[in-house]
């Protein structure tokens, strides 16, 4: 299970979703999404509308996996999506009061797994925040996937988060890892991004994927279509990046004997 995660907002968090989800998806690797933002952008793009969300991942929150059926299809085979619904905006002050509000998202996908289909992958799509939502999605998660943008100050936020999910695998899940760091919205013209994606990998080593996601303008067009990028142009240069990510991240699970839910 896969959380993929930045506080900061504008990086390529739902897009990184939205695509690494179908780009991993096949008919011996059926994928489900968690729309886990209010906003609902995973949700839109992958061409479902506000009025058609049902069952969602407020209603996983805060009514437990049983009520939940397993995710609606998507224009993706083989991929589910746990939609976003318009009260997942007022969650986050609702779990306040919870008992174990941390771990609601983990105890509700524990009673899915038994009452819906076998995923092999389940990806979490979080808010631009580090609060109630996002560390749900934490303590359920056994990787995190950062999308890091490539542009100033990108380094700053991510060592931020990089203490939360060392503050949550001590504290609340002591199975959570850093999966890996994607550098998205990469531009070969611009000496920025190369300079950023020198810092990153001098800091983190081998934790940054070597696949690199470049701003692409059928990326960005995708979702107004409702459709990932892979259905919207295959052979667009945004694309082919998700597919070779997804093929990267397949290896890592294989090198490190760790397999994802």
């Amino acid at each position: 299970m896969l959380a993929i995660a930045n506080q900061k907002g504008g990086v390529g968090k739902t897009t990184t979703a939205i695509n690494l989800a179908t780009a991993l998806a096949g008919p011996d690797c059926p994928v489900l999404l968690i729309d886990l933002d209010p906003q609902g952008n995973a949700s839109t793009g992958l061409g479902i509308g506000r009025n058609d969300r049902r069952d969602g991942s407020y209603r996983l929150l805060l009514q437990g996996g049983g009520s939940v059926t397993g995710g609606q299809p998507t224009v993706v085979a083989h991929l589910s999506i746990i939609t976003a619904e318009p009260d997942l905006a007022g969650a986050e002050i609702e779990l306040v009061a919870v008992q174990d509000r941390e771990y609601r998202l983990r105890q509700a996908l524990a009673s899915l797994r038994l009452t819906g289909p076998a995923f092999r992958f389940i990806i979490i799509d979080c808010p631009p925040s580090l609060g109630l939502l996002t560390l749900n999605a934490l303590v359920a998660a056994t990787g995190v996937i950062v999308p890091l943008q490539c542009e100033f100050f990108a380094l700053e936020g991510l060592t931020q988060l990089n203490r939360t999910i060392e503050m949550v695998r001590r504290r609340l899940n002591p199975s959570l890892r850093l999966a890996g760091i994607v550098l998205t919205m990469f531009d070969r013209r611009n000496n920025l991004s190369d300079l950023v994606a020198e810092d990153a990998r001098g800091f983190f080593g081998d934790r940054v994927f070597q696949t690199v996601i470049p701003r692409n303008i059928r990326v960005s067009e995708a979702p107004s279509h409702g459709k990932p990028v892979s259905l919207y142009d295959p052979r667009s240069a945004g694309a082919l990046a998700y597919a070779d990510l997804a093929a990267e991240l397949l290896r890592r699970e294989f090198a490190i004997k760790d397999p994802l839910p």
